[in-house]
């Protein structure tokens, strides 16, 4: 069997430009990154029709198992089949983080027949995004040093300077660290630690900036550290905008590129949905949505994370709410829901799926709850017996919601074409207005608690002393939250699947991020710094002396 990149490599693609004209960009409105990848100029959005608003899809998924579930192969399947329906179609996701590829998750371009390409380029380096927010909030970081170093006019205290520093890669050893070691002119001694690039509160803002000028002002308001009066200290005060937005002016720019179908694909932005809102840019919907007539979009991991976020913070600043919001499921990952192990997936386990269905009815729930048309698209494994997929869309039907089987892992578009169809039903179908999840003026623990109970089903959220002092601080913020916790459980405690009963959520931490314009807030043993695994899949990656790289999957 073909690995992802080796049919990646093997598929035709075509020129960007070509690509570009099916959107009617012109190519003077591309900035080329060689033959098959492009930024479109901010000059597009000036000649953008100002009326037109295209269909948006939000594709989510249940909690993710080490069996698989395919939330973005589905997302790029479904807007290739789109196309296929005739369908003038852009599929929007975000950039993968090298952390991942290198790490425990692989790549996250999708897979078989329903990738984005060049696969290699964007699993990469691709235009340099990630290295671009990297080399900036790194600025910020060695500013904020040197400042300290040359007198500390702002009155930082060493003890509250918020602003680490960051690496796109995996590495545990960084968590904590201390810097200024050394002789005098080596800086001042004081603990720090790094955190993954997509982490990074400049890559929250870069996603939610409308264009470069909303973001030099999200830029001026970033904390970087408080005073011993706890008073804030900002990018802005530090005189550091102006280099941190130069080393930023291409990056806010969406990247062009397409799927093995010949759909274009807007790829920009990546932050993580488990320690971050986890959506592509709101610069690369905006655009996708005035180019198009059906927007695909993934959020990260599940309906508890990504779509959440998606819902609650980036909608907002959007104006617009999904038109059918997609769940992909499988019911291998179910069956791993009903806590079957991995190596018993093969066999049909009627018990084990209606143990494991709690989770996607949770997830099914979530959805209607905001109001919203939902389908779930059930991405079929040869292992699926006719008995176990007749029991999950009668399960599913019970709740009023159809099932679609997908095949784009190996068929692209064409295994995807009944799921458009529903899709497209869906979407152009009258239904109930938006139903938001908490009000901006609601208080910061009413909007907490509203998450853990109504989204993840918790009894309630416990405080550690530390976020109480910053709840009695910032109660009456009126920005959104965006809660850090793990993806593998509706818990903060990822040994719980299925559709945990009886437990509460633990807030260890908060962070305000007033550059971003929301509030994080730590769950659990969340980490901002993942480590590699035992096995790391780094140690599969090589390249030929042709040039060829070999094993990133």
């Amino acid at each position: 069997m073909q690995t992802d990149i080796e049919i990646s490599q093997r598929s035709a693609i075509k020129n960007i430009k070509e690509i570009a004209k099916k959107l009617n960009i012109d190519e003077s409105d591309l900035e080329c990154y060689g033959h098959y990848k492009a930024k479109i100029s901010s000059s597009v959005w000036k000649n953008i029709e100002k009326n037109h608003f295209g269909k948006l899809i939000l594709v989510t998924s249940i909690n993710p198992t080490p069996a698989g579930e395919g939330k973005t192969t589905t997302s790029i399947g479904l807007s290739d089949a789109l196309s296929l329906l005739g369908h003038k179609t852009c599929v929007a996701l975000r950039e993968p983080s090298l952390g991942p590829c290198f790490g425990s998750k692989g790549t996250a371009t999708g897979g078989g027949y329903s990738q984005v390409i060049p696969m290699e380029d964007i699993n990469l380096h691709f235009t340099g995004d990630i290295h671009a927010i990297t080399c900036a909030h790194n600025l910020l970081a060695a500013l904020i040093d040197n400042h300290v170093f040359r007198g500390n006019q702002l009155n930082f205290d060493l003890k509250k300077i918020v602003w680490r520093r960051v690496l796109d890669m995996n590495d545990r050893a960084l968590r904590h660290t201390v810097i200024g070691m050394g002789g005098i002119t080596d800086g001042v001694v004081r603990e720090s630690g790094f955190d993954i690039s997509v982490s990074s509160e400049i890559m929250a803002l870069i996603c939610l900036a409308h264009d470069l000028k909303d973001l030099r002002e999200k830029l001026d308001k970033i904390i970087l550290g408080y005073t011993s009066e706890d008073k804030p200290i900002t990018c802005k005060m530090l005189e550091a905008t102006g280099s941190v937005l130069t080393l930023l002016k291409d990056v806010i720019k969406p990247n062009l590129v397409q799927t093995i179908g010949g759909t274009p694909a807007l790829i920009h932005g990546g932050p993580f949905a488990n320690i971050a809102h986890g959506c592509n840019s709101l610069i690369a919907t905006k655009h996708a949505l005035k180019l198009a007539d059906y927007v695909v979009t993934e959020a990260g991991f599940g309906s508890d994370l990504g779509a959440e976020k998606f819902l609650d913070i980036k909608c907002p600043l959007l104006g617009k709410y999904p038109d059918v919001v997609v769940i992909v499921a499988t019911i291998r990952a179910l069956k791993m829901h009903g806590y079957v192990t991995k190596d018993k997936l093969n066999e049909e386990n009627l018990q084990a799926l209606s143990d494991g269905f709690a989770n996607l009815g949770k997830h099914i729930q979530n959805i209607q709850r905001y109001n919203l048309p939902v389908t779930v698209a059930l991405n079929i494994f040869d292992s699926d017996t006719k008995n176990e997929i007749n029991f999950l869309k009668e399960r599913c039907e019970s709740m009023g919601v159809r099932v679609e089987l997908s095949k784009v892992w190996a068929q692209g578009g064409e295994g995807a074409v009944q799921l458009a169809e529903t899709v497209i039903k869906l979407a152009n179908s009258k239904h109930d207005s938006f139903h938001p999840l908490y009000n901006a003026t609601d208080t910061l623990d009413m909007k907490i608690e509203k998450i853990a109970g109504t989204i993840y089903g918790a009894n309630g959220v416990v405080y550690s002393a530390k976020s109480k002092d910053f709840l009695q601080k910032y109660r009456s913020c009126c920005y959104p939250v965006c809660i850090a916790k793990t993806e593998k459980s509706l818990s903060d405690d990822k040994s719980l699947l299925g559709c945990p009963k009886n437990f509460r959520v633990t807030i260890n931490d908060m962070k305000l991020m007033a550059g971003a314009g929301m509030i994080v807030a730590y769950a659990g043993n969340i980490m901002t710094m993942p480590g590699l695994p035992r096995i790391p899949r780094a140690t599969q990656i090589n390249v030929t002396n042709d040039g060829v790289i070999v094993g990133l999957n």
